[in-house]
């Protein structure tokens, strides 16, 4: 199993278990406790329904392994769409992390859903993001809609957008 991904199943497992988070292991890839980026760790049912997925953009934490360890417990334990994951689902569960590039501002003609992910934003504050290459999510409109909704922007409002590229595991 790929490391990123390891690293997000063992931490959620351990925190279910022993309600404790975990520290980075001594053994993961270099580039994983020297590196900082966004990440979005992602969990998903056997059935391919999402039960978990939360992120940040641009790097909190002092490393890659700690994004991952802190996004891990949010999607599994934070994310309001769902009540926390419990002990009796972990074994059906499988789990993805996407590690993303800084985000630059584009254009709306430079937008690709299977390509990029996007981040629609205001003035005041209010952003909306979409990660690339979404099951469902096949046109530049529907993209851009998905991010407004989520930040609540009319689609009257004026907006700019930004786009990155992600690193999947899983």
């Amino acid at each position: 199993m790929d490391q990123y991904v390891s690293l997000a199943k063992n931490t959620i497992e351990t925190y279910i278990k022993t309600g404790k988070a975990i520290s980075p292991p001594d053994n993961l890839p270099k580039e994983m406790l020297a590196n900082r980026a966004g990440v979005f760790v992602s969990i998903h049912k056997r059935d391919g329904s999402l039960r978990g997925c939360i992120g940040t953009f641009m790097p909190t934490k002092e490393n890659l392994a700690q994004e991952i360890i802190a996004n891990a417990l949010a999607s599994a334990t934070q994310d309001p769409r769902f009540s926390p994951i419990t002990s009796a689902e972990v074994s059906s569960l499988v789990y993805s992390v996407d590690v993303l590039s800084k985000p630059s501002l584009a254009t709306r003609k430079e937008l690709n859903p299977k390509k990029y992910g996007l981040i629609v934003s205001t003035n005041d504050g209010r952003r909306g993001l979409l990660l690339p290459d979404i099951l469902g999510v096949e046109t530049v409109e529907e993209q851009i809609e998905i991010c407004r909704h989520k930040a609540g922007i009319s689609p009257k409002e004026k907006t700019k957008f930004e786009v990155f590229t992600v690193e999947r595991h899983g």
